[in-house]
C-alpha cells in the first residue's frame, strides 16, 4: 500500500474526488483518508482546512500505518530560498532542517531515529516530473518553519545560508515516517520567493496565483505515479 500526502495545492483537486473516504481511529486522534486499489490518500489539511500550525501529524502517519501503508509520497507547497529556484519549478529534498519542532511517537521510550529521505522514492518522483517535461530540481535542504506568519526578511537571510526551500509541514512528517520506518519523500512545488529574497514585495495574491498554476502540474505528476505505481 502506497499513500500519497496532499496539501494547499490540491485542496480543491478532483482527483480523488471518486475514492472511497473512510475513518482510521488512532490513539491521537481520528483521520479520514480516500482509497482506490493500492493507494491512499491524505489530506493534510483535511476537510475543514486546518492551518499548518495545528496539523495533527502524529494522527496521520499512525492512521497510515494502520491502513498498512509501506512508503510515503507527499506534496509540499513552498517559498524558495534561492532566486535560480522559481516558483513554477519542484524540488525534491535530500534532507531537512527544523530543530525548533520535532514531532514523535516516543515521548516515553528511550528510542532514537536517524531522519532520512528516502533516495529510491526521490528517484521515481524525479523520473516521473522529469517524464513530464516539469522543471524540477532533485536534491536540496527543506527548512520547516511553525507558521501560519511567513517568515520575516532577517529569517531569510539566516535561512538561505544553509536551505534551499521553506515550509511549515514536511519535516514533521518525515520525521514520524522514519520512526516507523515508513520511506517517504517530497515533491516539493515552488509557490513564491521567500519574504526577501527578491526585491518585489511578497504578496498573498501572487502566492495564491502560484498555487493555483501548480495545482495542474501536481495533478500530472500525480497521474503519471498512479499510472506507474511506486516500485
Amino acid at each position: 500500500m502506497k499513500a500519497i500526502i496532499g496539501g494547499t495545492s490540491l485542496l480543491s483537486s478532483s482527483v480523488f474526488k471518486e475514492w472511497e473516504e473512510c475513518l482510521v481511529a488512532t490513539p491521537y486522534g481520528e483521520v479520514c483518508l480516500k482509497t482506490a486499489a493500492d493507494f491512499v490518500f491524505l489530506q493534510r489539511h483535511g476537510m475543514d482546512r486546518v492551518p499548518p500550525h495545528r496539523i495533527n501529524h502524529r494522527a496521520h502517519i499512525r492512521a497510515l500505518k494502520e491502513r498498512g501503508v509501506e512508503e510515503v509520497v507527499a506534496i509540499n507547497s513552498v517559498g524558495s530560498l534561492k532566486t535560480t529556484i522559481k516558483p513554477g519549478m519542484f524540488v525534491i529534498p535530500d534532507d531537512f532542517i527544523s530543530p525548533w519542532e520535532i514531532p514523535t511517537f516516543f515521548d516515553d521510550e528511550m528510542r532514537f531515529t536517524v531522519p532520512r529521505m528516502d533516495e529510491d522514492l526521490a528517484a521515481t518522483l524525479y523520473k516521473a516530473c522529469r517524464g513530464l517535461g516539469l522543471e524540477v530540481v532533485k536534491g536540496g535542504t527543506y527548512v520547516q518553519t511553525r507558521g501560519p506568519r511567513f517568515e520575516t526578511r532577517a529569517e531569510i537571510r539566516m535561512f538561505r545560508r544553509f536551505g534551499d526551500v521553506v515550509g511549515m509541514t514536511m519535516a514533521s512528517e518525515a520525521t514520524l515516517c522514519c520512526e516507523y520506518a515508513m520511506p517517504y519523500a517530497s515533491l516539493c512545488c515552488i509557490d513564491n520567493y521567500c519574504h526577501g529574497i527578491i526585491k518585489r514585495p511578497l504578496t498573498m495574491d501572487e502566492i495564491n496565483e502560484h498555487v493555483a498554476k501548480n495545482a495542474a502540474k501536481i495533478e500530472r505528476a500525480i497521474g503519471a505515479l498512479l499510472a506507474g505505481g511506486l516500485p
